[in-house]
């Protein structure tokens, strides 16, 4: 690979030594480095690209940051076969799995063409609204319905594939990827899904019937939530970081994306080594634990 897209979170600790290092490693091995202009700000250099460019121009992204850095990455490379290495520049995350010391060695690897790429179910959200579709977006993680901090309980009522599932009396609705399922899903109580999975999850938010609970649907499913509550204060999220005003009667229709996102995995790690790290799970004598951070 030639053409090798940064993107760093600028506000990361050690983010400007980290790029300044690995632009110098990338180009000494014969690649032509494309950053967007908040990762070439950290270099002070001029040439750069609006991050939803940089894409179409590279055979390669790396990613400094988090999961959250990753997400929005996510949202740009949609349509595009593009690999993504995630590389963290803090705690370890499911996304951004690769750490600053395993960098290197992971990058000779994969310039040797020695690298597993690993295919993530991604999610697009229609919200409709008078029988028109008002607005659109892909999803990595989830898709979440919940009430403003004043809001009384949200009904929803419920539909897959255009059969009547429920009505849900909560204070929302995750509709989440098998990647998702270890974000604010799992916090809301939800279960783990491998995220190789053809499988969609839906979660109630604290929930008003104890009996509802997280369902898991296949990856064909088109599931359609209907917002019945009238005059309150609802919004649907997407992936945590751009949100969209809900009215009574709207729609909000979710079903899977024909594109994937492709992650570059790193051979020492798997996800049950994630789990254990990040919950916890009886780990091994001198492996890290963390606490969940979704």
């Amino acid at each position: 690979m030639k053409k090798i897209g940064v993107i760093c979170k600028p506000q990361k600790e050690r983010a400007q030594a980290v790029v300044h290092e690995l632009t110098g490693w990338l180009e000494a091995r014969g690649s032509t480095v494309y950053m967007d202009r908040e990762t070439a700000a950290l270099n002070d250099l001029s040439s750069s690209h609006e991050r939803q460019d940089l894409p179409f121009l590279v055979e390669m992204l790396i990613v400094l940051g988090g999961d959250g850095t990753m997400l929005s990455v996510a949202r740009h490379v949609d349509g595009l076969q593009v690999p993504i290495l995630g590389v963290n520049l803090g705690s370890l995350g499911f996304l951004t799995e690769v750490t600053l010391t395993e960098l290197y060695p992971a990058l000779e690897e994969v310039l040797k063409g020695k690298y597993e790429i690993e295919e993530r179910l991604t999610l697009v959200a229609h919200i409709h609204r008078s029988g028109k579709r008002v607005a659109e977006y892909v999803v990595l993680n989830d898709v979440v319905i919940n009430k403003g901090a004043l809001a009384r309980i949200v009904e929803l009522e419920a539909y897959v594939d255009g059969k009547y599932v429920t009505s849900y009396r909560a204070d929302g609705l995750i509709i989440s990827t098998p990647t998702g399922s270890t974000a604010y899903s799992l916090a809301a109580g939800g279960p783990i899904i491998h995220p190789t999975l053809p499988a969609l999850l839906v979660n109630p938010i604290c929930p008003f019937t104890i009996s509802n609970r997280a369902l898991v649907l296949p990856e064909s499913a088109r599931i359609e939530v209907v917002l019945t509550t009238p005059d309150e204060d609802v919004h649907v999220t997407l992936d945590g970081q751009a949100g969209f005003p809900l009215q009574h009667c709207d729609v909000v229709e979710v079903k899977k994306s024909p594109h994937t996102l492709r992650l570059i995995k790193a051979h020492q790690k798997d996800f049950f080594h994630l789990l254990r790290s990040k919950l916890g799970w009886g780990a091994r004598p001198g492996e890290r634990s963390a606490e969940v951070d979704p």
